[in-house]
């Protein structure tokens, strides 16, 4: 709440500012909607049911982004929490020469909300995307990103712990470089040269930690987006479950919701993440290509979970996984306008054609579970059958 205390004729006063709700109407705390006062010519008088009625029509729900992180600050208070630099360069913009410039451009991007001529509050969008330490928001410091590195394949055995004090837009990429430094490596043969490449593909977790910084709930509190890296899986975390309209089995490809569309449009124009839909579909493919398992996912009420797991041959995948690795080729290959067959899920687990019998047997099964079903149901010939995913 804006106060201030000022003299006059030898006395202390108090001043106190509150500011207008944008939800409406605003009643008596413990009272019903019934018990609301407006200002009427200069009088507060009790509303009639059309004054409620009107003010319901006038409300706006806040967005979380758009509440206020900071008491009210200066510019100059307002810069010094702030980085815009990264930003300017994402979007490829000619750095403003002049303090003022810079404000105004904050406050148009929602970064900030101008008070008065040199006051601001700090929105969360604005602290969340580009405060220099997280720490200084007191109500956002458990939403800095947390990076677990262990010993083995449990959590017995912590080796690193790492936690970001930059905003998401601004430490994005020293987050992903820290990752990426940390993870285990495989030479591999690049036109006759031996080069070192990461057993994970960096297209891959650079759009799952995207999604799970931006899909997050931030009304959760007391946690935040967590990284684990184990020896043979990289886990990613973020509070909130998956919103209910939306389905396990079809994150791939679908038009994305975000409970935080503010920030999930700033992370595209910031060059963060992908556009709309397709992040998924990329992180499948490089899965694919690196010769991973499939992508797990999985929610709960209250978080919403990715793995992806180190590559492993077919022998070592279990039958879930296998199931799994075939209904996500279906939707890639789908996606992409094409048809999945026993050749095309042979060269996505890496087998060679000799174990066509193997492979015809997961595609059976996966038809019976429901998981796929042929694009051509009058074609009777098992051996050049081709699939899609069950809801094509």
């Amino acid at each position: 709440m804006e106060h201030q205390v000022a003299d006059y004729r030898e006395k202390r006063l108090l001043f106190l500012h509150i500011r207008e709700s944008i939800t409406k109407p605003v009643h008596l705390r413990g009272k019903s909607i019934e018990e609301t006062f407006i200002r009427s010519g200069g009088t507060t008088r009790k509303a009639s049911r059309q004054d409620v009625g009107n003010l319901l029509l006038n409300s706006k729900t806040p967005r979380w982004e758009e509440l206020h992180a900071s008491v009210l600050l200066t510019g100059s208070e307002v810069v010094a929490r702030l980085d815009f630099l990264p930003v300017f360069e994402a979007l490829d913009r000619k750095i403003p020469s002049g303090q003022n410039e810079v404000l105004a451009w904050a406050v148009a991007e929602g970064f900030l909300e101008k008070q008065t001529e040199d006051g601001f509050y700090i929105t969360n969008l604005g602290a969340m995307a580009t405060s220099r330490n997280l720490g200084e928001f007191p109500q956002l410091a458990r939403k800095a990103v947390r990076v677990l590195i262990y010993n083995g394949k449990d959590k017995s055995s912590i080796r690193l712990e790492k936690e970001g004090l930059k905003g998401y837009a601004i430490g994005f990429i020293g987050l992903l470089d820290f990752v990426m430094s940390h993870l285990p490596q495989s030479e591999v043969i690049e036109k006759a040269l031996r080069q070192k490449r990461t057993l994970y593909p960096e297209i891959a977790l650079r759009e799952l930690i995207a999604n799970a910084l931006i899909h997050q709930d931030f009304t959760i509190t007391g946690t935040g987006p967590l990284i684990e890296i184990f020896s043979d899986r990289i886990v990613i975390s973020n509070p909130g479950g998956l919103l209910p309209s939306k389905r396990l089995d079809r994150l791939i490809g679908t038009q994305p919701e975000s409970r935080n569309e503010a920030l999930a449009r700033a992370f595209r124009r910031y060059k963060i993440c992908e556009e709309l839909g397709s992040g998924l579909i990329k992180a499948g493919q490089a899965a694919e290509l690196y010769g991973l398992p499939p992508i797990k996912f999985e929610t709960g009420d209250n978080y919403f979970r990715v793995t992806l797991f180190a590559p492993r041959a077919y022998a070592a995948m279990s039958q879930r996984e296998r199931l799994d690795a075939c209904y996500q080729h279906a939707v890639l290959r789908f996606l992409a306008g094409e048809t999945m067959t026993n050749k095309t899920l042979r060269e996505r687990l890496k087998m060679p054609d000799k174990h066509r019998s193997m492979v015809s047997v997961i595609l059976q099964q996966a038809a019976e579970e429901s998981l796929i079903k042929p694009a051509n149901p009058d074609n009777k010939s098992k051996k050049f059958t081709e699939y899609v995913p069950f809801w094509a």
